[in-house]
């Protein structure tokens, strides 16, 4: 791979101009897939716009204005992906960053309360020395539930507090359970499961998803499938995606 991005042939999701310029930045690689995150820098220039040039961005960083999912980052190329927490001390900012309608990576804003807990998705789980129980979130991120392990399933959703990773909530990943839809020709859309249909191939199983939005009921895959609450919906700022 190469070390540089033309800005024309930037990921889709990406919500840049495309012609102002020849080069972007490049993400380094990290707890996000490329088409589902975007590098520090152009959400604080091309986003945020708390900078008009790279060299102001990057001086925003380097002084420590600007944490991520509780963590201060000054790598200017730190891909920033789907449920992170921005915050902004300074000005008293918090965000959490989402796939819109368009399948745009967006910045929605929320309180200061919500942006202390993180929504993770378990793609998956292993035994680790021991017998005790790994999960493997999303994000990249490991954590060790304990006891509490057993009843994580895989495709389950954890709220959790950050920057510690202790769990504040489990939303199981069931018929009835409230999610939201990142990627593709639904993105952005919430419903509720109807039906998860099981695919006896290679491919992934297919999730049928009442909207909550007065549209009729849709199919999406199940790895765009992102669980958000049981009875109702627990992760603040969803209903403010375009």
């Amino acid at each position: 791979m190469g070390k540089h991005q033309k800005r024309i042939a930037a990921p889709r999701s990406w919500k840049i101009e495309r012609k102002t310029s020849y080069w972007a930045v490049k993400s380094k690689q990290g707890p996000h897939p490329q088409d589902r995150s975007m590098p520090l820098l152009l959400i604080v220039r091309d986003m945020l716009k708390l900078a008009d040039n790279s060299s102001e961005a990057k001086r925003i960083l380097n002084e420590g204005n600007v944490v991520v999912n509780g963590k201060v980052r000054k790598d200017h190329k730190f891909p920033v992906g789907v449920f992170d927490i921005l915050s902004i001390p300074l000005v008293k900012a918090n965000y959490m960053v989402l796939l819109d309608r368009k399948d745009k990576l967006s910045l929605v804003e929320i309180g200061k309360r919500a942006a202390s807990k993180k929504l993770c998705r378990v793609n998956g789980k292993s035994v680790i020395n021991d017998g005790a129980i790994q999960l493997n979130l999303h994000d990249g991120r490991n954590i060790l539930p304990g006891e509490s392990g057993t009843s994580v399933n895989t495709h389950d959703s954890l709220l959790i507090s950050i920057p510690d990773n202790k769990i504040v909530k489990h939303f199981a990943y069931k018929e009835g359970s409230k999610v939201v839809v990142i990627g593709g020709k639904h993105s952005a859309q919430i419903g509720e499961i109807e039906k998860i249909r099981i695919v006896r191939s290679s491919q992934p199983n297919v999730v049928r998803i009442k909207s909550m939005e007065g549209e009729e009921s849709f199919e999406s895959r199940e790895d765009s499938v992102f669980v958000v609450g049981e009875k109702k919906i627990e992760v603040p700022g969803l209903a403010n995606v375009a």
